[in-house]
């Protein structure tokens, strides 16, 4: 994606393809090539769109509310419970948060057409089982 603007009618066909995708979201590889050791990518994300609660146990992620309105929530580990909650939005209070390494977390859509910008450092790790709160 080298050099590519982020515009509204590129946020409008993310979330078209969100909108029809099983998992209500869709993401966009920002990179500028596969030896790119970064993660940065848009996410588009529904209201309804199933995640799980999971951390990154070896990075933090920063995460900035371009479009819509979306809450997220830290878990604790032991209680298995919401321990906090903060609503993100362009216009909002709060517009974007660094949430750090090991942090139990999730996020949910309160609008449709939200789309967050994500950063991670270093190269793309799947979530194992041991990264997903049951």
């Amino acid at each position: 994606m080298t050099n590519e603007k982020i515009t509204q009618g590129l946020m409008d066909e993310l979330t078209a393809k969100a909108k029809a995708s099983p998992r209500l979201r869709m993401n966009l590889d920002l990179r500028n090539s596969d030896q790119d050791g970064s993660q940065r990518m848009l996410n588009a994300i529904e209201p309804g769109s199933p995640l799980p609660i999971h951390r990154h146990k070896h990075t933090s992620e920063t995460v900035v509310c371009l479009r819509g309105r979306l809450v997220w929530e830290y878990y604790d580990e032991l209680e298995r419970i919401c321990i906090e909650t903060i609503e993100l939005s362009p216009n909002g209070q709060v517009v974007a948060l660094n949430i750090p390494a090991g942090q139990w977390h999730t996020v949910r859509a309160l609008e449709s057409g939200s789309v967050i910008l994500e950063m991670k450092e270093g190269a793309y790790e799947p979530i194992g089982e041991e990264d997903i709160l049951r």
